[in-house]
């Protein structure tokens, strides 16, 4: 089978189109036949090995040769122990190890799996499993959104980001999009009340509190986010920099003491009954999976450049489908 293979840290020009053997699943496992892998900022961190907890596992070189987490897929063949799925399900996951997807075919655990509704496309499918799962666990599992509460999205223009805004709108919030400059046209397209070009504002000096803040490429101070919130306000992070996670971390347990308001990281926990809530809010129209450009497979090098200059509006998907939708 053909692959996307990285054998050091570096730029896009490290990967490489090679022929590798295809994959026997474990006997907890299936063989999946992508069809559709999605492009995520983890991606990235692992292409470049920054920031320094992107070499987990691999300080000087990859521990995983293959990049990519979210596919669909049709299942070929299941190890011994799969109870629930079996060859010919067509199927839609984050990989273990968030890698493995940039191939024609990979092994996953069932339990990683959800089933892909008739009606979606293994490309809308892709888009769901990290970026997806991250806005619905920060939205409405920590966020708790309530109707009336001001929320807003750092990164509302990325992948979790626009999904992130869709959500918030649809439990009734006041929504807040903060990203550059040519991608605040798209998040009001996406139903943001307001947008802040991060190039021109910083949002935590506005004198605006928010409810809640979630921070899909976190940057700053717990201090500069406690000064954001309203009393009794939450904000989650999900990656950025190693001092923002350290300061969450040793310092957020002390912030809620002092001031009652939650500073903390968004540890995304993938669970196959999020990704199918989120299909059965795609089938309601409730959320759409936006897709900024499509590569094949053996262009995923340009696609993470793309991603890498921070122009991406909602989500890039590589296909290996013959026809795509």
């Amino acid at each position: 089978m053909q692959a996307i293979i990285q054998t050091e840290y570096g730029s896009p020009d490290v990967l490489k189109l090679e022929d590798v053997p295809k994959p026997i699943p474990k006997d907890d496992e299936v063989l999946v036949k992508v069809q559709a892998a999605s492009v995520n900022r983890s991606d990235w961190e692992g292409l470049t090995g920054k920031p320094l907890y992107a070499r987990i596992g691999g300080l000087r070189k990859p521990a995983q040769q293959i990049l990519g987490s979210d596919i669909a897929g049709r299942i070929e063949s299941a190890g011994r122990s799969v109870k629930r799925l079996r060859a010919g399900d067509e199927v839609f996951g984050l990989l273990s190890g968030y890698g493995g997807g940039f191939a024609e075919y990979v092994c996953a655990p069932e339990r990683a799996l959800a089933l892909k509704p008739a009606g979606m496309s293994f490309e809308d499918a892709a888009t769901i499993p990290q970026a997806a799962v991250i806005a619905l666990q920060g939205i409405r599992d920590k966020g708790q959104v309530r109707p009336g509460q001001k929320v807003l999205i750092n990164g509302a223009g990325g992948g979790a980001g626009s999904f992130a805004i869709q959500l918030a709108k649809s439990y009734g919030a006041e929504v807040t999009g903060v990203d550059n400059t040519g991608k605040l046209d798209f998040i009001h397209s996406l139903g943001a009340d307001h947008v802040i070009d991060y190039t021109q504002k910083d949002f935590t000096r506005s004198g605006q509190a928010y409810d809640l803040i979630l921070d899909v490429i976190a940057q700053r101070s717990v201090f500069a986010y406690t000064r954001a919130l309203a009393p009794h306000g939450k904000c989650f992070v999900v990656g950025g920099s190693v001092t923002t996670m350290f300061q969450c971390l040793l310092l957020g347990p002390w912030i809620r003491r002092m001031t009652g308001k939650t500073v903390g990281i968004l540890m995304v926990q993938p669970k196959a009954r999020d990704m199918l809530h989120i299909t059965e809010l795609y089938e309601a129209g409730v959320l759409i999976s936006v897709m900024d450009r499509r590569y094949p497979l053996s262009e995923v090098p340009e696609a993470l450049r793309y991603l890498g200059e921070g122009r991406v509006r909602g989500k890039v998907v590589i296909t290996l489908e013959r026809n795509p939708s």
